[in-house]
């Protein structure tokens, strides 16, 4: 088998340029590919904590010539009524468009020296003992030796190697948002990141972004619990939420059916197995988000570096599974933990609107606790250290959310 690149990138989001720049800045012959042509839109709530900035030495070198929105103030409510409003010391949240965003990191993985071929839609996979091949809509074939899939939630290159043929329903959720230019709808205070939980009875949370010259506004929950407690249309249910914050003075517009995008991500958790033979699965295609924010870029970013360290740290292609190896070893050790427990909380929140109340009101009377979580946010905590002192100071809700994953992990088992 004659290859067209020592890695193939499947994808080229975020998990899928900074896979590319890692695989290039070590001197891989590596070939990015991507069924749509850069810059183009991509549906997204367009929020990162900043620690990425830390995680990532050369991100803020990469997004000097795009607009970045960074916000102090959030404000949050429950479903009770009950408001916190938090101003922090140093920005938590970075708000982008992932029209410039997704662009911006796909151009540093070129100047690191990965090539792009777009537009290359994956239709088939091929994984034979040498190498996998790649066949396009049009009929183009391309071969390496390893392959990154980064091609998404929706991912081909898991359905066509039986790896993940679907997520089920209650994995999921559906994001029903739009990003509308200011002269359409803008927000009214636009340094504020506005969140509701369990916003009219859903199982999950509505959002205002506000950026620079756009506003992100949407309304999302588990996907089963649409297609159960939810009778509107999408848009319906979208055009609804804009009027009732434009009546509370929280928007100041009207909704935009044009830029109006509902998505579905996966909040599950990554897949139980992330690597198969020369195949290795970053981002969505991973199932790498926060099933509590349902914040996938940062995880996809630390996703994609990781599998490229992996293969960069693998001794040939001849040893491929070593490649899975490491970067199953490696994700885990950074984010496992945290993306785990993600799950738990969701479940164990989501469900219950009481104790999204009693959350929110307890964090109101804990100033010390949320500015605590804010700096795991911002990279100045570790998720180990968050845990350990969320531990002591709530051991029984800590209990009780342990007590939760054993349940979760019986049910799943059965």
């Amino acid at each position: 088998m004659s290859f067209d690149a020592d890695v193939i990138v499947a994808g080229a989001g975020p998990a899928g340029a900074v896979a590319a720049r890692t695989l290039a800045s070590a001197g891989l012959d590596t070939l990015l590919v991507d069924r749509a042509v850069f810059p183009r839109n991509k549906a997204c709530g367009g929020g990162i904590s900043t620690r990425a900035l830390l995680r990532f030495p050369w991100l803020a070198n990469a997004m000097s010539s795009i607009d970045v929105h960074r916000v102090a103030r959030l404000h949050l409510e429950g479903p009770d009524g009950a408001v916190l409003d938090v101003e922090t010391r140093e920005p938590p949240v970075l708000l982008i468009r992932r029209l410039e965003f997704d662009d911006a990191l796909v151009q540093a993985a070129l100047r690191a020296g990965a090539r792009l071929r777009a537009p290359f839609e994956v239709t088939q996979v091929d994984e034979l003992d040498s190498g996998v091949t790649l066949q396009s809509r049009d009929g183009q074939r391309l071969s390496a030796p390893l392959l990154v899939a980064a091609d998404g939630v929706h991912s081909v290159i898991g359905k066509r190697l039986g790896v993940n043929s679907k997520w089920p329903r209650n994995s999921l959720a559906i994001d029903m948002m739009e990003e509308t230019p200011e002269e359409i709808l803008r927000a009214e205070r636009p340094d504020v990141l506005w969140v509701a939980y369990a916003h009219d009875g859903l199982d999950g949370y509505a959002y205002v972004f506000p950026k620079t010259h756009h506003v992100n506004v949407g309304i999302g929950c588990l996907l089963s619990h649409f297609d159960e407690a939810v009778d509107a249309r999408p848009y319906e249910l979208q055009a609804a939420f804009v009027k009732s914050l434009v009546d509370q003075q929280v928007l100041r517009g009207r909704s935009d059916r044009r830029s109006f995008t509902p998505f579905l991500i996966p909040v599950g958790g990554p897949l139980p197995k992330t690597a198969r033979g020369r195949v290795l699965f970053a981002g969505d295609a991973g199932g790498f988000v926060n099933a509590i924010t349902a914040e996938g870029i940062y995880y996809a970013m630390v996703s994609g570096e990781l599998a490229g360290r992996a293969i960069v740290a693998t001794p040939g292609p001849a040893d491929a599974d070593a490649a899975g190896r490491t970067y199953e070893q490696t994700w885990r050790a950074e984010i496992g933990r945290e993306l785990a427990d993600a799950v738990t909380v969701q479940r164990y929140l989501f469900g219950n609107h009481e104790r999204v109340a009693r959350i929110i009101n307890g964090a109101a009377s804990l100033p010390g606790l949320t500015e605590l979580i804010l700096d795991h946010v911002r990279g100045t905590v570790s998720y180990p250290a968050l845990r350990r002192r969320l531990l002591l100071r709530f051991p029984m809700t800590m209990f009780r959310l342990a007590r939760e994953r054993v349940g979760h992990r019986a049910s799943r088992a059965t």
